[in-house]
């Protein structure tokens, strides 16, 4: 029997990259959440402890933070695409590097309805983030950019409903033609190329998803993870396809005190766990070939 080292990656995790603009008084602020990581042949870091072929994660931390400075640091995915070249350049004997950035939006703070110069309230709109992977292991370079957003937590308090379902012996959730239909989700979209005008597509696609959530009458959640999918598909030609991870955000109604108390449809117990966790792609059938797109990424079904 013999013993080899396996697949195997190293990078700088959760680069806290915070960038404040100061050409005039009016400030901008761009709050990001960075990661990094190499892969490739590091045969001998592993098994020799011989570090001559490491790019040490303490350098792809500061090419993070030089990154924000060096370069107009524009769409997230812009910066992600450079720094990815750059660590791979820097590395020989990587095959492959990969950068994920979430970005925090924040607002200004409205002082007698004019925006502040620079002061600033965090949105929780959701944070939006992106997945760039540049991949020389095969015989041409692949980028791969995978953009999204997670923690868009959206509800509806009718429009939803959920019947007809299996039954067994151990089946005791009720039928309902009228439920709260609620979520946290997350949404990641493979771009099939890198000709994107990246804010205004992301901010499209975002505004589409929640219209689609609100319009689509919901027999069930899957029914409209995959309708809020084909829209974004048909909407936007440059997305080869759409990931999504959903968990349902139950709401029970609760039986109200003193007994014969009337609760029609109006107050719940919101349960965090457990809870059901719908996830879907959809995608088109003449997308490209997702490479290594995917590899590693977190609810990527």
């Amino acid at each position: 029997m013999a013993i080899v080292l396996g697949p195997n990656q190293y990078g700088k995790a959760e680069n806290r990259v915070v960038r404040v603009i100061r050409d005039s008084s009016r400030h901008e602020i761009r709050d990001l959440n960075v990661s990094t990581s190499l892969r490739g042949d590091f045969h001998d870091a592993h098994v020799t402890g011989d570090q001559a072929a490491i790019l040490p994660t303490d350098t792809q931390k500061n090419a993070a933070f030089a990154f924000a400075k060096a370069k107009p640091l524009g769409a997230i995915e812009d910066y992600a695409l450079n720094l990815a070249e750059h660590l791979l350049a820097q590395t020989p004997n990587a095959t492959g590097a990969r950068v994920s950035v979430e970005e925090y939006e924040w607002q200004r703070i409205q002082v007698g309805g004019v925006g502040h110069d620079h002061s600033f309230v965090r949105d929780g709109q959701g944070t939006r983030n992106t997945i760039v992977t540049v991949d020389d292991s095969g015989p041409a370079r692949a980028v791969h950019v995978v953009s999204g957003i997670e923690h868009l937590t959206v509800a509806k308090t009718t429009g939803s409903e959920f019947r007809g379902f299996l039954k067994d012996e151990y089946t005791t959730l009720p039928e309902t033609t009228d439920r709260i239909l609620a979520t946290s989700l997350v949404a990641r979209w493979r771009y099939a190329g890198t000709d994107v005008d990246w804010d205004a597509t992301h901010a499209a696609i975002k505004a589409l998803l929640l219209e689609r959530f609100a319009t689509i009458y919901s027999r069930a959640l899957q029914q409209t993870l995959y309708g809020m999918g084909e829209a974004v598909l048909e909407a936007h030609p440059a997305v080869a396809e759409i990931k999504f991870s959903a968990p349902n955000k139950h709401h029970f109604l609760v039986t109200l005190l003193p007994p014969g108390t009337e609760n029609p449809g109006e107050v719940f117990i919101a349960a965090d766990r457990p809870y059901g966790l719908i996830e879907a792609s959809v995608v088109r059938d003449d997308a490209p070939d997702a490479g290594s797109a995917w590899s590693a990424v977190p609810a990527a079904c």
